[in-house]
């Protein structure tokens, strides 16, 4: 006959196991949004300065 402490046991195991995938899903997601986030902010700057050295140029030209 198995103990019945065996059963807390492996229902911790698989608790923890659910646990970490569920977090490492989470962390990566909200990793994601903040890539996209500097992605958009990097792009709207490079698309300002281009905005810039376009006016820059046609007032000289």
């Amino acid at each position: 006959m198995i103990p019945f402490w065996v059963f807390f046991v492996a229902a911790g195991i698989i608790l923890s196991a659910y646990m970490a995938i569920k977090t490492g899903r989470e962390e990566r997601q909200a990793e994601n949004e903040s890539i996209e986030l500097e992605g958009r902010v990097y792009m709207e700057r490079i698309e300002k300065e281009r905005k810039e050295r376009r006016a820059g140029q046609q007032s000289l030209g």
